[in-house]
């Protein structure tokens, strides 16, 4: 008994294989197919009617007479002595004029006219935005260069020029006037007689009041002597720490105000 005829088991023949998908170029459509489509529409919308159409009805009066489709010739009508009106128009044409004579004014020799010399027309500049053939006038589109030939192209305009003068006027006053603020409010060094005399007059101030505060009662029970008391201390208070603040420095800078 002969052996099977199918191939050997293979592992390559288990694996499945993908189907290959054939993919169609996209059906073509003709640019003209909206077009077509209203045309047909429009032509369908106008057969649209209910009932017949209402067409005028034929009179009574007007039915066909006999041989009235026929083709009738038009009579000829005819001159003196049995000559037909074409021949007659014929004879009626003036002489060849001869070669000597001279052609009328504005006529060449050969009878024609000589044609007007005129200049060309010269077509409408216009400009196209779109690729259906929308066109617009070239003068108005916004194309044609006509600020650039003007005289006054690039230059600043006149009302910039003052706003930026008066601008610059209001920084110069200005600066003018925080210079002048800050030399006013410049501080200025104390000599050393000067610091002498401020320091001698708080001294002999302090002493002042401390006269008077050793003058006040050990017991003191109103209001208005304790409220003296502490203005006596809070000043003396003060007075020591100016002295302090004279006598620690030797260079002082104060203002002029």
């Amino acid at each position: 008994m002969f052996g099977s005829m199918d191939p050997p088991e293979n592992v390559y023949t288990l694996i499945p294989k993908e189907e290959e998908q054939i993919q169609k170029p996209p059906r073509y459509v003709s640019s003209f197919h909206p077009a077509v489509v209203s045309e047909t529409k429009q032509i369908k919308d106008v057969m649209r009617t209910m009932g017949p159409a209402k067409v005028e009805l034929p009179s009574p009066d007007k039915y066909l007479k006999k041989r009235c489709k026929e083709l009738q010739l038009p009579e000829q009508s005819h001159g003196p002595k049995g000559v037909s009106r074409a021949c007659a128009l014929t004879q009626r044409r003036p002489p060849v004029p001869a070669r000597t004579d001279r052609p009328p004014m504005g006529q060449t020799k050969a009878g024609f006219i000589k044609p007007a010399v005129t200049a060309p027309l010269k077509p409408t500049p216009v400009s196209v935005d779109s690729h259906k053939g929308h066109k617009q006038l070239l003068e108005t589109s916004g194309l044609v260069p006509k600020y650039v030939t003007k005289k006054d192209y690039g230059e600043v305009p006149a009302y910039l020029q003052r706003r930026s003068e008066a601008r610059w006027r209001s920084q110069e006053e200005h600066a003018r006037l925080e210079k002048e603020r800050e030399e006013q409010e410049a501080m200025q060094q104390l000599t050393e007689e000067e610091r002498q005399a401020a320091l001698q007059h708080l001294k002999k101030k302090w002493d002042a009041l401390h006269e008077e505060y050793q003058r006040l009662p050990l017991i003191i029970e109103t209001l208005s002597k304790k409220a003296f008391k502490k203005s006596l201390e809070d000043a003396m208070n003060q007075l020591d720490k100016d002295i302090c603040l004279l006598e620690k420095f030797p260079i002082i800078y104060i203002t002029k105000n």
